[in-house]
Protein backbone atom coordinates (compact mmCIF):
# COMPACT_ATOMS: atom_id res chain seq x y z
CA UNK A 1 0.00 0.00 0.00
CA UNK A 2 1.15 3.34 -0.82
CA UNK A 3 2.28 5.48 2.12
CA UNK A 4 -0.06 8.39 3.32
CA UNK A 5 0.97 11.70 5.29
CA UNK A 6 -0.46 9.52 8.58
CA UNK A 7 2.08 7.01 8.35
CA UNK A 8 5.00 9.56 7.45
CA UNK A 9 4.46 11.26 10.67
CA UNK A 10 3.42 8.27 12.78
CA UNK A 11 6.77 6.36 11.33
CA UNK A 12 8.49 9.96 11.76
CA UNK A 13 7.83 9.53 15.65
CA UNK A 14 8.34 5.88 15.79
CA UNK A 15 12.46 6.58 14.00
CA UNK A 16 13.07 9.61 15.92
CA UNK A 17 11.46 10.06 19.15
CA UNK A 18 10.66 5.95 19.96
CA UNK A 19 10.37 7.02 23.80
CA UNK A 20 7.08 8.47 23.16
CA UNK A 21 5.68 4.92 22.12
CA UNK A 22 6.68 3.79 25.42
CA UNK A 23 3.29 5.66 27.13
CA UNK A 24 1.26 4.04 24.24
CA UNK A 25 2.61 0.42 24.78
CA UNK A 26 1.90 0.75 28.15
CA UNK A 27 -1.83 1.61 27.96
CA UNK A 28 -2.49 -1.11 25.60
CA UNK A 29 -0.37 -4.47 26.80
CA UNK A 30 -0.74 -2.73 30.35
CA UNK A 31 2.69 -3.14 30.50
CA UNK A 32 4.41 -0.33 33.26
CA UNK A 33 7.78 0.71 31.35
CA UNK A 34 9.93 3.85 32.05
CA UNK A 35 10.12 6.12 29.62
CA UNK A 36 13.80 6.44 29.46
CA UNK A 37 13.62 2.22 28.91
CA UNK A 38 16.06 1.27 26.51
CA UNK A 39 14.29 0.67 23.14
CA UNK A 40 15.57 -1.10 19.98
CA UNK A 41 14.19 -0.55 16.88
CA UNK A 42 13.95 -3.97 14.67
CA UNK A 43 14.18 -3.65 10.50
CA UNK A 44 10.35 -2.62 9.33
CA UNK A 45 11.53 -4.43 5.39
CA UNK A 46 10.72 -8.18 4.73
CA UNK A 47 11.39 -9.83 1.74
CA UNK A 48 8.98 -12.41 0.49
CA UNK A 49 8.90 -14.05 -2.97
CA UNK A 50 6.11 -12.12 -4.13
CA UNK A 51 7.37 -8.54 -2.48
CA UNK A 52 8.54 -6.77 0.21
CA UNK A 53 6.31 -6.38 3.35
CA UNK A 54 7.09 -2.95 5.36
CA UNK A 55 5.61 -2.67 8.90
CA UNK A 56 4.88 0.84 10.45
CA UNK A 57 7.22 -0.24 13.85
CA UNK A 58 8.53 -2.94 15.45
CA UNK A 59 10.38 -2.15 18.98
CA UNK A 60 12.01 -4.61 21.10
CA UNK A 61 12.07 -3.86 24.65
CA UNK A 62 14.08 -6.26 26.67
CA UNK A 63 13.02 -9.22 25.18
CA UNK A 64 9.60 -8.48 23.84
CA UNK A 65 8.85 -7.36 20.42
CA UNK A 66 5.98 -4.78 20.26
CA UNK A 67 4.46 -3.74 16.69
CA UNK A 68 2.18 -0.85 15.96
CA UNK A 69 0.60 -0.08 12.90
CA UNK A 70 -1.24 3.17 12.09
CA UNK A 71 -4.46 2.46 10.23
CA UNK A 72 -6.27 5.45 8.91
CA UNK A 73 -8.99 4.13 7.59
CA UNK A 74 -11.37 1.12 9.31
CA UNK A 75 -9.99 -1.39 6.79
CA UNK A 76 -11.87 -5.07 7.35
CA UNK A 77 -9.10 -6.79 6.16
CA UNK A 78 -6.43 -5.04 8.59
CA UNK A 79 -6.84 -8.84 10.49
CA UNK A 80 -5.20 -10.54 7.56
CA UNK A 81 -2.83 -7.85 7.13
CA UNK A 82 -1.68 -7.87 10.92
CA UNK A 83 -0.99 -11.80 10.54
CA UNK A 84 1.28 -11.14 7.76
CA UNK A 85 2.50 -8.50 9.18
CA UNK A 86 3.32 -10.56 12.26
CA UNK A 87 4.53 -13.95 10.39
CA UNK A 88 7.43 -11.70 8.93
CA UNK A 89 8.27 -10.33 12.32
CA UNK A 90 8.09 -13.50 13.68
CA UNK A 91 10.27 -15.32 10.71
CA UNK A 92 12.79 -12.49 11.02
CA UNK A 93 13.26 -12.81 14.35
CA UNK A 94 13.49 -16.97 14.91
CA UNK A 95 15.91 -18.73 17.08
CA UNK A 96 16.88 -21.99 15.91
CA UNK A 97 18.04 -24.99 18.53
CA UNK A 98 19.62 -27.44 16.91
CA UNK A 99 17.05 -28.74 14.10
CA UNK A 100 14.30 -27.01 16.02
CA UNK A 101 13.46 -23.68 15.82
CA UNK A 102 11.47 -21.21 18.45
CA UNK A 103 9.41 -18.86 16.25
CA UNK A 104 7.52 -16.22 18.65
CA UNK A 105 4.89 -13.42 17.26
CA UNK A 106 5.38 -9.94 18.57
CA UNK A 107 2.59 -8.05 20.73
CA UNK A 108 1.04 -6.04 18.26
CA UNK A 109 -1.80 -4.08 18.11
CA UNK A 110 -3.09 -1.09 15.26
CA UNK A 111 -4.33 2.41 16.02
CA UNK A 112 -7.09 3.45 13.82
CA UNK A 113 -7.32 7.20 13.38
CA UNK A 114 -10.84 6.45 12.10
CA UNK A 115 -12.92 4.30 13.50
CA UNK A 116 -16.76 3.82 13.29
CA UNK A 117 -19.30 1.80 15.90
CA UNK A 118 -18.34 -1.55 14.13
CA UNK A 119 -14.76 -1.00 14.41
CA UNK A 120 -13.89 -3.83 17.22
CA UNK A 121 -11.86 -3.67 20.35
CA UNK A 122 -9.39 -6.63 19.32
CA UNK A 123 -8.63 -8.05 15.56
CA UNK A 124 -9.75 -12.04 15.47
CA UNK A 125 -8.86 -14.63 13.36
CA UNK A 126 -9.29 -18.57 14.02
CA UNK A 127 -5.70 -20.08 12.91
CA UNK A 128 -6.28 -23.85 12.23
CA UNK A 129 -2.61 -25.72 12.44
CA UNK A 130 -1.88 -28.69 10.56
CA UNK A 131 -2.50 -30.85 13.48
CA UNK A 132 -6.22 -29.30 13.77
CA UNK A 133 -5.60 -27.65 16.85
CA UNK A 134 -7.31 -24.13 16.30
CA UNK A 135 -5.86 -21.13 17.63
CA UNK A 136 -7.49 -17.61 18.00
CA UNK A 137 -4.97 -14.71 16.72
CA UNK A 138 -6.41 -11.74 18.54
CA UNK A 139 -4.75 -8.26 18.77
CA UNK A 140 -6.16 -5.40 20.58
CA UNK A 141 -7.06 -1.84 18.57
CA UNK A 142 -6.41 1.64 19.70
CA UNK A 143 -9.33 4.25 18.73
CA UNK A 144 -8.38 7.50 18.29
CA UNK A 145 -12.17 8.94 18.84
CA UNK A 146 -11.95 7.32 22.34
CA UNK A 147 -9.13 9.81 23.36
CA UNK A 148 -9.85 13.76 24.97
CA UNK A 149 -7.31 15.96 24.58
CA UNK A 150 -7.16 15.95 28.89
CA UNK A 151 -6.90 11.93 28.68
CA UNK A 152 -4.22 11.94 26.11
CA UNK A 153 -1.89 14.96 28.65
CA UNK A 154 -3.22 12.50 31.50
CA UNK A 155 -1.95 9.27 30.16
CA UNK A 156 1.04 10.86 28.62
CA UNK A 157 -0.01 9.96 25.36
CA UNK A 158 1.62 12.52 23.27
CA UNK A 159 2.28 10.48 20.16
CA UNK A 160 -1.56 10.50 19.79
CA UNK A 161 -1.45 14.53 19.87
CA UNK A 162 -0.70 14.81 15.86
CA UNK A 163 -3.76 12.99 15.27
CA UNK A 164 -6.13 14.49 17.54
CA UNK A 165 -7.27 17.19 14.65
CA UNK A 166 -9.18 14.51 12.83
CA UNK A 167 -11.92 14.55 15.42
CA UNK A 168 -12.70 17.56 13.51
CA UNK A 169 -11.92 16.73 9.44
CA UNK A 170 -15.97 16.74 8.69
CA UNK A 171 -16.66 20.08 10.15
CA UNK A 172 -14.11 21.56 7.95
CA UNK A 173 -16.70 24.00 6.16
CA UNK A 174 -18.60 24.03 9.42
CA UNK A 175 -15.63 25.56 10.99
CA UNK A 176 -15.21 27.80 8.34
CA UNK A 177 -18.69 29.31 8.17
CA UNK A 178 -19.51 29.66 11.99
CA UNK A 179 -17.03 31.89 14.10
CA UNK A 180 -18.51 30.54 17.54
CA UNK A 181 -17.24 26.83 16.46
CA UNK A 182 -14.18 27.91 14.92
CA UNK A 183 -13.27 29.53 18.18
CA UNK A 184 -14.03 26.93 19.81
CA UNK A 185 -11.23 24.95 18.02
CA UNK A 186 -8.75 27.90 18.33
CA UNK A 187 -9.26 27.93 21.96
CA UNK A 188 -8.54 23.78 22.47
CA UNK A 189 -5.78 24.32 20.40
CA UNK A 190 -4.33 26.82 22.34
CA UNK A 191 -5.19 24.99 25.31
CA UNK A 192 -3.06 21.89 23.84
CA UNK A 193 -0.45 24.57 23.30
CA UNK A 194 0.03 26.01 26.83
CA UNK A 195 -0.22 21.94 28.17
CA UNK A 196 2.25 20.73 25.43
CA UNK A 197 4.78 23.96 26.23
CA UNK A 198 4.27 23.44 29.96
CA UNK A 199 5.16 19.66 29.99
CA UNK A 200 8.31 19.29 27.94
CA UNK A 201 10.08 23.46 27.40
CA UNK A 202 9.83 23.52 31.04
CA UNK A 203 11.59 20.07 31.43
CA UNK A 204 13.97 20.93 29.11
CA UNK A 205 12.60 19.15 25.94
CA UNK A 206 12.06 21.98 23.76
CA UNK A 207 13.64 20.04 20.54
CA UNK A 208 10.41 17.87 21.14
CA UNK A 209 8.62 20.08 21.55
CA UNK A 210 9.16 22.17 18.63
CA UNK A 211 9.19 18.53 16.53
CA UNK A 212 5.63 17.29 18.23
CA UNK A 213 4.32 20.65 17.13
CA UNK A 214 5.43 20.94 13.31
CA UNK A 215 3.86 17.44 12.82
CA UNK A 216 0.54 18.83 14.61
CA UNK A 217 0.44 21.92 12.20
CA UNK A 218 1.53 19.59 9.45
CA UNK A 219 -1.21 17.10 10.00
CA UNK A 220 -4.07 19.88 10.59
CA UNK A 221 -2.71 21.15 7.01
CA UNK A 222 -3.50 18.35 5.26
CA UNK A 223 -6.98 18.03 6.82
CA UNK A 224 -8.28 21.09 6.29
CA UNK A 225 -6.46 21.71 2.86
CA UNK A 226 -9.53 23.41 1.70
CA UNK A 227 -10.15 25.55 4.58
CA UNK A 228 -7.29 28.31 4.46
CA UNK A 229 -8.76 29.89 7.55
CA UNK A 230 -9.00 26.97 10.02
CA UNK A 231 -5.46 26.16 8.48
CA UNK A 232 -3.79 29.58 8.94
CA UNK A 233 -5.58 29.80 12.68
CA UNK A 234 -4.07 26.78 13.80
CA UNK A 235 -0.80 27.38 12.48
CA UNK A 236 -0.92 30.59 13.68
CA UNK A 237 -1.48 28.83 17.75
CA UNK A 238 1.24 25.84 17.04
CA UNK A 239 2.85 27.53 14.21
CA UNK A 240 4.18 30.79 16.12
CA UNK A 241 5.46 29.33 18.82
CA UNK A 242 8.02 27.06 16.89
CA UNK A 243 9.12 29.88 15.47
CA UNK A 244 9.77 31.82 18.84
CA UNK A 245 11.90 29.43 20.26
CA UNK A 246 13.18 28.24 17.43
CA UNK A 247 14.38 32.00 16.63
CA UNK A 248 15.76 31.56 20.43
CA UNK A 249 17.52 28.18 19.60
CA UNK A 250 19.27 30.47 16.58
CA UNK A 251 20.01 33.18 18.45
CA UNK A 252 22.28 30.76 20.92
CA UNK A 253 24.01 29.13 17.88
CA UNK A 254 25.09 32.48 16.83
CA UNK A 255 26.41 33.29 20.40
CA UNK A 256 27.96 30.28 19.91
CA UNK A 257 29.58 30.52 16.85
CA UNK A 258 30.53 34.17 17.86
CA UNK A 259 32.20 32.68 20.92
CA UNK A 260 34.40 30.16 18.75
CA UNK A 261 36.13 32.81 16.90
CA UNK A 262 37.67 34.43 20.43
CA UNK A 263 36.74 37.66 20.02
CA UNK A 264 33.72 39.69 21.09
CA UNK A 265 33.47 41.31 17.52
CA UNK A 266 33.21 37.80 16.33
CA UNK A 267 30.64 36.98 18.81
CA UNK A 268 28.41 40.06 17.68
CA UNK A 269 28.88 39.64 14.46
CA UNK A 270 27.64 35.72 14.65
CA UNK A 271 24.53 36.77 16.15
CA UNK A 272 23.31 39.66 14.15
CA UNK A 273 24.27 37.96 10.91
CA UNK A 274 21.86 34.55 12.00
CA UNK A 275 19.59 37.75 13.45
CA UNK A 276 18.82 38.71 10.49
CA UNK A 277 18.77 35.59 8.39
CA UNK A 278 16.31 34.29 10.98
CA UNK A 279 14.14 37.45 10.30
CA UNK A 280 14.35 37.31 6.45
CA UNK A 281 13.15 33.61 6.30
CA UNK A 282 10.24 34.23 8.60
CA UNK A 283 9.09 37.08 6.69
CA UNK A 284 9.43 34.56 3.40
CA UNK A 285 7.65 32.05 5.38
CA UNK A 286 10.01 29.26 4.99
CA UNK A 287 9.57 27.86 7.80
CA UNK A 288 11.88 24.60 6.82
CA UNK A 289 14.62 26.51 5.75
CA UNK A 290 14.83 27.75 9.58
CA UNK A 291 14.95 24.36 10.91
CA UNK A 292 17.78 23.52 8.00
CA UNK A 293 19.59 26.95 9.35
CA UNK A 294 20.29 25.38 13.19
CA UNK A 295 21.41 21.77 11.42
CA UNK A 296 23.50 22.18 8.48
CA UNK A 297 26.21 24.68 8.66
CA UNK A 298 26.45 24.21 4.77
CA UNK A 299 22.98 25.00 4.08
CA UNK A 300 23.53 27.96 6.76
CA UNK A 301 26.31 29.66 4.56
CA UNK A 302 24.09 28.79 1.30
CA UNK A 303 21.15 30.84 2.84
CA UNK A 304 23.37 33.52 3.74
CA UNK A 305 24.42 34.07 0.12
CA UNK A 306 21.19 33.96 -1.29
CA UNK A 307 20.14 36.64 0.89
CA UNK A 308 23.59 38.63 0.70
CA UNK A 309 23.72 38.78 4.68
Amino acid sequence: MNNTIFDDVFRTMIEKMPYLAVPLINEVFHTSYPENVKITQLRNEHQQEDGEIITDSCLLIGKKMYHIECQSTDDTTMTIRMIEYDFAIAIGNAEKQNRRYRIEFPKSCVLFLRSSENTPDNLEADVIFPDGRTHVYSIPTIKMADYTKDSIFEKNLLMLLPFYIMRYEKQGHDLSENPELFQILLNEYEEIRVNLEEELTETGRAELYTDLTKLIVKIADHIFRKEDNVRKGIGDIMGGKVLELESERLKALGKAEGKAEGEAIGQARGETRLGNLISRLIQDQRNEEILLASTDSKRREQLYKEYNI
